[in-house]
């Protein structure tokens, strides 16, 4: 049986975020970009997607730091659009140095894109072919929208232009959708609205240096193993406009053998999704386990390195 760390995207984070994490991890982040990061997670900051993917990226890469102490390793991670970046650093990838000015600069192109206007919005209780109906009937050069993220059989996030999500989620509530609901996201992510920036992302991706992964990296998008470095280089570069297949990740971790995942910080919603697939095994959230709970958890599963 195998673990499996994971981390969350933009809509988790939380005025705070940063505060109860390890001192070290936030020193060196604030050394690396020359400003206190400790000033990124107020709610105001975080307003600025830039601001959001940071504390996202210095909260996974320090929680994980805290729960991998002592030679205990985890057997894979995987990471929901930015959340891929700490997953990244995790497996020994990408140095956390890199990341932080990568993941400055993602932020930085992904709100200069859509600056207002634009966002994401949560469907839940519809199924997919549903959904996409709805996005056909709607989609159009001055209203787009996309499939975004598929997080569960049920539930699906959306992108593109505030009108064309408001006008989809109407039709969803008359189709029986539970809840079509705009998310604190205010970039169109996951579809084709993103391709230059990403584009722009990955020619500064060419420049850094990443290494074959030491813990098995599971593809958010492609919901399988990304082993080559430059597959990896191109995952983590255009995640931003390709769909987040989470519902697959998570469903192909669980046919790979894991039977022990853990959500890093902020917050526990993976740990929701999670549980719809996870017939056998544990689930839980860094954020709502004692920590000395969760390294036994990972040394049950053999989470050890020799």
């Amino acid at each position: 049986m195998s673990s499996l760390l994971v981390f969350p995207g933009q809509g988790a984070q939380q005025a705070g975020m940063l505060q109860r994490l390890p001192r070290e991890t936030l020193v060196e982040a604030s050394d690396v970009l020359g400003e206190d990061v400790l000033l990124l997670d107020s709610s105001e900051a975080l307003r600025t997607t830039r601001a959001v993917q940071l504390c996202l990226l210095i909260a996974g890469v320090a929680a994980s730091r805290q729960l991998l102490q002592d030679g205990l390793t985890a057997d894979y991670v995987a990471g929901l659009s930015i959340g891929a970046y700490p997953a990244a650093v995790v497996a020994g990838s990408l140095s956390f140095s890199d990341a932080l000015h990568l993941v400055s600069l993602r932020g930085e192109l992904m709100q200069q894109a859509y600056p207002q206007g634009y966002g994401m919005t949560a469907i839940i209780g519809l199924q997919l072919s549903t959904v996409e109906t709805l996005l056909a009937q709607v989609h159009s050069e001055d209203l787009p929208v996309y499939l975004a993220n598929i997080n569960a059989d049920n539930q699906v996030v959306i992108a593109g232009s505030d009108k064309a999500m408001q006008t989809v989620a109407e039709l969803a509530r008359s189709r029986g959708a539970g809840l079509a609901k705009r998310l604190a996201v205010s970039v169109p992510s996951h579809c084709p609205l993103l391709e230059k920036p990403a584009q722009t992302l990955a020619e500064a991706f060419a420049k850094i240096e990443l290494k074959t992964p030491r813990v098995a990296y599971l593809s958010g998008s492609r919901a399988r193993p990304v082993t080559k470095v430059e597959a990896l280089r191109d995952d983590l570069a255009f995640n931003m406009c390709r769909v987040v297949d989470w519902r697959g990740t998570v469903q192909s971790a669980y046919e790979r053998g894991v039977r022990l995942q853990i959500e890093l910080p902020p917050g526990a919603v993976l740990t929701g999704l999670a549980r719809r697939v996870f017939e056998q095994g544990t689930v839980t959230a860094f954020d709502s386990a004692r920590l000395d709970t969760l390294q036994a958890l990972l040394r049950e599963e053999g989470g050890r390195q020799p």
